[in-house]
């Protein structure tokens, strides 16, 4: 099996592991292609692997019975999918699967759980997962206190943080399941936020024209939880180790 280098790798978790933590590691890290609605975790099932996103979006769904669902959770090559075994659990109601499709580095949860072990190792991950709840949580507020186009514009930029390309492939009926609201309705709100310049949008794609009236009218639901990641979890990539810029298909 061969090693993967941590140098080489874009995830910044396991960028920011301790050398020896990585090391421990590398031998069964195995580099995945991960289409789109590929399953990361399934609801209720045991959290077998967990996932260090390279490049692409994930999304982590909460579903009521009946199965209507929301998103709860955005992640790319700032994260790790299964993250609910750092806290000592194995298993989660929530569903976690590709959104946008890239690839990753797959680790078994029994290799994973032994680098808990390192005390820098493991304060390291809780503080992701603190990221993590405190995603969710204004995820609330933006539901709770902020109108439709507003949750719109920190959702994409959400999406722009985590794919760094300024075209991102999103229909307009995954941003109505996304959102937990009616497509007509997304479409609705894509328009304002077109007649303010902010982005254009077209079929199967969104692009981000200026990020900054973004900013401006996601206003307070955007950008505490990011502040906080990078706070805790340390500096951004360098611009020439960012995930390449996604060409619309790929290549399994």
């Amino acid at each position: 099996m061969t090693n993967v280098a941590q140098t080489d790798t874009i995830n910044r978790l396991l960028r920011e592991l301790p050398e020896k933590s990585f090391d421990d590691i590398a031998s069964y890290l195995k580099p995945v292609y991960l289409p789109t609605r590929r399953p990361l975790v399934d609801p209720n099932q045991p959290i077998e692997q967990v996932c260090f996103i390279e490049s692409g979006l994930a999304s982590m769904v909460a579903e009521a019975p009946n199965g209507t669902g929301i998103e709860v959770g955005q992640i790319g090559y700032e994260g790790m999918s299964g993250y609910p075994v750092v806290l000592g659990v194995d298993r989660t109601p929530n569903r976690t699967f590709m959104q946008v499709a890239g690839r990753g580095l797959e680790l078994p949860t029994s290799r994973f759980l032994p680098l808990l072990a390192d005390e820098a190792t493991r304060l390291m991950f809780l503080r992701y997962v603190h990221t993590r709840e405190l995603q969710l949580a204004y995820s609330a507020l933006a539901a709770g206190r902020y109108n439709m186009h507003q949750r719109l514009a920190r959702w994409l930029l959400m999406c722009h943080d985590r794919l760094l390309v300024d075209d991102m492939p999103l229909t307009h009926e995954f941003l109505a399941l996304m959102l937990g609201v009616r497509r007509s309705g997304v479409t609705d709100h894509l328009h304002i936020l077109e007649g303010m310049r902010a982005i254009k949008s077209m079929r199967g794609n969104v692009r981000i024209l200026n990020r900054q009236i973004l900013l401006d009218v996601a206003d307070g639901c955007y950008g505490a939880p990011e502040a906080e990641y990078e706070r805790l979890l340390g500096s951004q990539l360098p611009e020439d180790q960012r995930p390449a810029r996604l060409k619309g298909t790929w290549n399994a």
